[in-house]
């Protein structure tokens, strides 16, 4: 029987294939790999990755044995002209900039241009800055194609306006830049997650593909419309687990018996509130967010969810090492493989295969 589904979500890493046939991809803020894995099954050969992150430095070489590893932040990064002539001939530049200054779920413009870090250990980074740090190391390496996750919050309210800046950072840099919100659970990820991408194709490339977008707008030709079946809660919950993958406290318990399928509830704690909800199976997950304190319950037994389930819910494969980090931070750090995978094949497809053929 055919699979109603492109790429698998259920999939392992010793039993995957990856071409690496496709072309070159160097990934920037790479964290564990989930845009790496999504270029790997697209079939791309993915050389190598940069993060500011020790362990997840620590983590990314544990699951993917990078020709290239780079563990410092993507200003220094970008600055750097000592880099490998390999990187000097990639096909994409990808990269997934901490976006948490233009979360709905974050302080948004009280964050905008100050210092912050994610974890410990972490340098300091102004985060709102760093997106033109990757399009500044593009600038440097001019990969034929450049892609860039971030949140749906880029594009509200007051954020537009880094986005009209974003757009002239990229032309002045020498590429057409696209935008694209995508939806992952239309794209054969078990996981509702709705995401902006920016593709940007290199000039000097793009005549072939250059259409009337509008009356004032000339782009590179680029479809990416995904409609693929849904896939439900109840078609990747482990039935057998008595445990989740984060702790599950006595306030959370609390909470979890008076909170009804489907529901959310906000638990506040001092000026913050945290959110939580109760599984529904009969629809798809919620946003996998890496928050360890805040997000899904299980919805028959009071537990929060497993490594499996994680796993299914972000499309990564089963047997991925997370070297002691818990499942659901990573996975919510991260961008879906199996949504990056169709991006991809997208993209080989309409631009790069047919840039291939002509030379």
């Amino acid at each position: 029987m055919k699979s109603e589904h492109r790429f698998p979500y259920n999939w392992t890493l010793k039993d995957a294939v990856f071409t690496k046939d496709k072309g070159k991809v160097f990934s920037c803020f790479a964290c564990g790999g989930g845009s790496t894995m999504g270029y790997k099954l697209a079939g791309f050969d993915v050389i190598g990755h940069n993060d500011i992150d020790k362990k997840m430095i620590e983590v990314y070489k544990e699951n993917h044995n990078p020709k290239f590893s780079f563990h410092e932040s993507i200003t220094t990064f970008a600055k750097r002209k000592d880099l490998p002539q390999e990187l000097y001939n990639l096909d994409i530049l990808d990269g997934s900039p901490p976006c948490s200054s233009f979360s709905m779920a974050g302080n948004r413009e009280k964050d905008w241009g100050k210092e912050k870090k994610f974890r410990e250990g972490q340098e300091l980074q102004v985060l709102d800055t760093l997106f033109f740090d990757f399009i500044d190391l593009a600038k440097e390496l001019q990969p034929k194609i450049l892609v860039a996750e971030n949140v749906k919050g880029l594009l509200l309210g007051d954020a537009k306006q880094y986005v009209i800046k974003i757009y002239e950072a990229f032309d002045k840099a020498g590429y057409y830049c696209q935008h694209f919100l995508l939806d992952a659970s239309k794209m054969g990820v078990p996981q509702r997650r709705e995401r902006v991408f920016f593709i940007a194709l290199r000039k000097d490339l793009a005549t072939p593909f250059m259409f009337q977008k509008d009356m004032f707008t000339e782009v590179p030709k680029l479809e990416l419309e995904f409609n693929e079946k849904e896939i439900l809660f109840e078609e990747i919950e482990d039935l057998n687990a008595i445990t989740g993958d984060t702790k599950m406290y006595p306030s959370l318990l609390e909470m979890w018996n008076r909170t009804e399928i489907g529901k959310e509830m906000i638990r506040t704690t001092g000026t913050k509130a945290i959110s939580h909800y109760k599984i529904d199976p009969k629809k798809v997950m919620n946003t996998i967010i890496a928050s360890e304190s805040a997000g899904a319950f299980y919805w028959k037994i009071p537990r929060t969810l497993t490594k499996e389930e994680n796993c299914k819910g972000g499309s990564y494969p089963l047997d991925y090492d997370f070297c002691g980090t818990y499942s659901k931070y990573l996975i919510g750090m991260s961008v879906p493989p199996v949504m990056t995978a169709q991006i991809a094949r997208e993209i080989y497809t309409q631009w790069l295969s047919k840039l291939t053929s002509n030379q």
